[in-house]
């Protein structure tokens, strides 16, 4: 209840006070105040400031007041870059021959360890330049006259040996990094009108709410010729959500094997005599000869129909990268956080040491690991793969420049928003995941413990306890990716748990499709039918390992999934 005189006192104490204080009066009447701000580094306070630690000699030496309004200025701790500050990076060697030698895991058959080229023959390729590009858009969402329009405009270099964008800020070269991840690495011609549909019709692409496909960019490199660029990092890391926004960096989820199969296979079928161009090119892609017999020779013996069935298998977000296989895939990465990785890969093939280490990553798998010697196999040696071929004819690299800008950008990502809400069934379940150990290998806060773990079947070096992370435990998970493809180490990385209500296709070779099917104990048993990739041939088969979960009550489950699904 209000108590009126009370209020009436507090207002009369009030005006007492100014009637009777000047200074607080005169301060009023004129809004102003003019504090005494004190220094917040002064050299004699601040050498006094702290009690000594225990160990007196590692008590701090605090920089002088000069060279702590250096460091502040120039460096902008504890904050990203703005526009308006100059960004001056020391920006590492790419290809260091020394940390090229050390930078991967030995293959699970060491004999078959790449030799890479030297730094010598690396740098002798030519940077390749980047041009504008523009979006495709799916049928019937382009703007009225937009084909024409494009051939009409002038090849614009973006980034090449006399153009290059404004890298005046941290921001700026996180900006230009984009540029470099929406980059193409090879050009296709234009295809006619009928090709496009059939592409979308047999494809099925998923659309932005603009009606673009965010996966793929027109380019003009002479005026009159538009082509479609291909290979961008952007085409397997770059995902189309339910509200058809994108987030970059993501897994992917353009079925880019449905694509092959149209593009390459079908492509060869109609044309006999490309037959052998075809398998040629997968032998390049996936051949471990020093393995004996080569799993991989089974593709080579595989017919038209038989290849397109095998690659109409693989569902998106998985895929068949190069030194993988279409018989063993791997789910596509999400590169959100992958700063805090310690080993990149599913089958943590390349230890992540620094951003050179990223830089390296981005530069072997834009081409440069099959120049590669594995156990005298060269990819790049057509077309008997044995010797390596001039710099000039690789298809180009890009530079150190563009590649700590592209690492820069990855580091900058960021997961969308998670409109999952941290409930008391999500609090819960964090208890269940707690309760059962998870935190052991999938630490808070990364929800990984960075270790490599083996597949059945691989004994650990014991070098390898001293060189790398290894949890000497095996989760019984398919061993095939990591024991019979020139991207196995014998070992799996333990993925990070963040984003995982953003991904989909779990396992290293997306087996499952969600989180409630990896949690189905029914996955074990040999009439399971997989919700995500199945195998070639394959109708029914068990997703063995990682048990963990699967003999949770049901509401115990549904909680540790919502927890899950938060981070």
């Amino acid at each position: 209840m209000n108590r009126p005189g009370v209020l009436l006192s507090l207002s009369l104490a009030c005006i007492v006070c100014m009637a009777f204080s000047p200074r607080l009066h005169a301060q009023q009447a004129n809004s102003l105040f003019r504090p005494v701000i004190p220094r917040t580094w002064d050299d004699a306070p601040i050498q006094t400031l702290e009690v000594p630690l225990a160990h007196a000699q590692a008590s701090p030496v605090h920089v002088r007041l000069a060279a702590a309004t250096l460091v502040f200025l120039v460096a902008g701790i504890g904050r990203p870059q703005d526009s308006g500050v100059t960004f001056h990076p020391s920006i590492p060697k790419t290809w260091v021959d020394a940390e090229i030698a050390s930078l991967e895991v030995p293959l699970a058959d060491p004999a078959g360890s790449p030799k890479h080229v030297s730094a010598e023959y690396y740098y002798r390729i030519p940077v390749r330049p980047i041009y504008k590009s523009y979006p495709i858009y799916a049928p019937g969402h382009e703007p009225a006259g937009y084909m024409d329009w494009l051939k009409q405009q002038e090849p614009v270099m973006v980034w090449g040996d006399a153009d290059r964008p404004a890298l005046q800020s941290e921001a700026d070269w996180i900006k230009a990094g984009e540029i470099v991840f929406d980059a193409p690495l090879g050009y296709s011609p234009l295809p006619s009108s009928s090709e496009l549909q059939t592409w979308f019709q047999y494809v099925r692409p998923l659309e932005t709410n603009s009606g673009t496909v965010p996966f793929f960019r027109f380019v003009v490199r002479k005026k009159g010729q538009v082509e479609v660029g291909t290979d961008a990092c952007a085409v397997c890391h770059t995902r189309v959500m339910p509200d058809r926004s994108i987030v970059k960096g993501a897994q992917g989820n353009f079925p880019f094997d449905l694509s092959f199969a149209l593009l390459r296979i079908r492509a060869a079928a109609l044309a006999a005599k490309n037959t052998e161009g075809l398998r040629a090119f997968l032998r390049m892609l996936f051949a471990v000869p020093w393995l004996h017999p080569d799993p991989q020779d089974r593709l080579q013996q595989m017919s038209i129909d038989e290849l397109v069935t095998l690659y109409e298998g693989i569902p998106p977000g998985v895929n068949d990268r190069h030194r993988t296989s279409p018989l063993y895939p791997v789910q596509v990465p999400d590169l959100i956080g992958v700063k805090d990785r310690r080993y990149l890969d599913r089958t943590g093939l390349q230890q992540h040491r620094s951003v050179a280490d990223l830089m390296r990553y981005a530069a072997l798998n834009q081409g440069a690991d099959n120049l590669a010697s594995y156990a005298g196999f060269v990819p790049a040696g057509f077309p008997n793969f044995q010797k390596l071929p001039n710099p000039n004819n690789v298809g180009g690299r890009y530079s150190d420049e563009q590649l700590y800008a592209l690492a820069l950008y990855l580091y900058s990502l960021q997961p969308p928003r998670n409109l999952n809400k941290f409930d008391l069934v999500a609090a819960r379940g964090q208890k269940v995941f707690e309760r059962e150990g998870c935190p052991s290998c999938h630490t808070p806060p990364l929800y990984t413990n960075n270790k490599l773990t083996p597949a059945n079947g691989f004994t650990i070096p014991a070098d390898h306890l001293k060189k790398y992370d290894v949890l000497p435990i095996s989760v019984g998970t398919d061993p095939n990716l990591t024991l019979k493809t020139r991207r196995g180490t014998g070992y799996y990385k333990v993925p990070s748990l963040k984003g995982v209500w953003y991904r989909s296709m779990f396992e290293h070779n997306g087996s499952v499709a969600t989180l409630e099917d990896w949690f189905d104990p029914r996955r074990l048993r040999d009439d399971y039918i997989p919700t995500g990739f199945k195998g070639y041939g394959l109708k029914t088969r068990a997703v063995k390992g990682h048990e963990f979960g699967l003999q949770l009550s049901a509401n115990d489950k549904a909680a540790l999934i919502a927890f899950l699904k938060m981070l």
